[in-house]
């Protein structure tokens, strides 16, 4: 019987420390599982940032894009018109329309646009004196 009751308190050792290593690994199981949910939020968080800032920086690239084009169009209007400008022909344009001057044997013909609508104005005062009475 001694043998038995030593067996017994032998077994009831072996069983104990099962457990507590059982614990001690079920503890380090969830220790880990706890480390890897986290790291995983983490990535998870870093991407969805990465994602966001990857589709902001294309939207600020197609739009700085558009203006760069935008701007290189006008400066290439700007050259053409330098050149046109530049010209000996496209300068007396210039002086003939804007300035109202004219070349050497010509006589500058001024037609004056004021009168149809001054004609106009004396025609509405008419209508407007004889309404009035």
């Amino acid at each position: 019987m001694a043998e038995n009751t030593e067996q017994g308190q032998e077994e009831e050792i072996q069983i104990s420390s099962q457990r507590k290593s059982k614990n001690k690994t079920g503890f380090y199981y969830s220790f880990l599982t706890l480390v890897l949910l986290f790291c995983l939020i983490q990535i998870g968080f870093g991407a969805i940032l990465n994602i966001s800032k990857t589709i902001s920086y294309r939207a600020k690239i197609s739009t700085l894009s558009k203006i760069r084009d935008e701007a290189e169009n006008q400066n290439q209007e700007l050259k053409e018109d330098i050149k046109l400008f530049s010209s000996m022909s496209s300068l007396e344009g210039i002086a003939r329309n804007n300035l109202k001057m004219a070349g050497e044997d010509e006589v500058l013909i001024l037609i004056n646009n004021n009168q149809k609508q001054n004609i106009k104005n004396k025609k509405n005062k008419h209508k407007k004196n004889h309404k009035k009475k």
